[in-house]
């Protein structure tokens, strides 16, 4: 039994930068919410102010969510150049030939929507809820229907990636946890047997 690479050492790092980056994104997205835990739709939304929805969540933070919206925006950035750094890479090497051999279409088409739809409306409604970006670039927020709606679409995006996220994890457990993380981490498979 030989081995051969599986995943080559940049897909591992940018997926485990990605991973990482993801887990922070998460929590500080949660601190956004807990400081104010409404969505509305348009251009402005405030306390007092007729809501779209009232999540179930606890109001938290009273307001202050500085770290959360600074820590936010510094894992956004590594995210998404990490992500452009996958996607140059894949497209560069075989990692999208043999992604092929082991996904099934259903995953393909998830992986696909995941990367071609989700991840830039995550990026497009980010930069729109921005005053600096949209004051140069005003088209972004126009095509949301404002800053308080391209919030909620990126709410609505998040909670989308969550989704996936979860069916991702459920995926790796049902097909071999123990061989798939092995693969992720050293990057080699054994031909002839079990998967490494």
């Amino acid at each position: 039994m030989h081995t051969m690479e599986r995943h080559s050492a940049l897909v591992r790092v940018t997926h485990w930068v990605n991973t990482a980056s993801f887990a922070a994104l998460l929590v500080s997205g949660i601190a956004i919410l807990l400081a104010h835990p409404r969505l509305y739709w348009g251009e402005t939304g405030a306390f007092g102010a007729p809501s779209l929805v009232d999540l179930p969540l606890p109001l938290l933070l009273t307001g202050q969510s500085g770290w959360g919206r600074s820590l936010h925006f510094l894992t956004a950035w590594v995210c998404v150049l990490t992500g452009i750094v996958y996607i140059v890479s894949s497209l560069r090497s075989a990692h999208l030939r043999y992604g092929d051999l082991d996904y099934s279409p259903s995953q393909r088409v998830t992986y696909f929507a995941v990367v071609a739809l989700l991840f830039p409306a995550m990026i497009w409604t980010g930069l729109a809820m921005s005053p600096a970006i949209t004051s140069v670039a005003p088209i972004l927020v126009n095509a949301a229907g404002g800053q308080q709606s391209a919030r909620t679409i990126h709410f609505v995006v998040a909670c989308a990636l969550v989704l996936f996220l979860a069916g991702h994890v459920v995926m790796v457990a049902l097909s071999g946890f123990r061989v798939r993380m092995r693969g992720m981490i050293t990057g080699r498979r054994s031909i002839g047997g079990e998967l490494s």
